[in-house]
């Protein structure tokens, strides 16, 4: 009976860890609110296409994208309230290109419908090389 009553607890702890390791575990979309403190004034780098990038976000609504090779291209960002998006836009774009700025494990990724998540890191303030 004792050893039956220890498994048993033993049991709804380990479903107890397990669930709240799943619920851990899901991916978030950051709130506009969100997107802005992790951009603003920082700098986002990882690979994209297979080329490694940084890109800089300057509160003034300029981004700065430095790509392998040095190319450089600067450009503008905002956040769209409505949709909760990250917006940028540089020169031969027509429209605005949206994504969505989720967090996974810890991780940002960027999410579009034209592409797949694209993991990146930020670092705090303008690390352009």
């Amino acid at each position: 009976q004792v050893l039956f009553m220890l498994i048993r607890k033993v049991l709804f702890l380990a479903l107890v860890l397990f669930v709240s390791s799943l619920a851990n575990a899901q991916s978030v979309k950051l709130t506009s609110v969100q997107i802005s403190e992790i951009l603003n004034g920082n700098t986002a780098s990882g690979k994209w296409g297979g080329e490694v990038y940084h890109q800089y976000f300057d509160v003034d609504g300029t981004t700065t994208i430095i790509k392998a090779g040095d190319l450089k291209k600067i450009g503008k960002w905002k956040i769209n309230d409505d949709t909760e998006e990250f917006l940028s836009r540089f020169p031969g774009d027509i429209d605005w290109q949206s994504w969505f700025v989720m967090e996974y494990s810890g991780d940002y990724y960027w999410v579009s419908k034209k592409t797949p998540p694209t993991k990146f890191k930020i670092e705090i303030g303008n690390k352009l090389k």
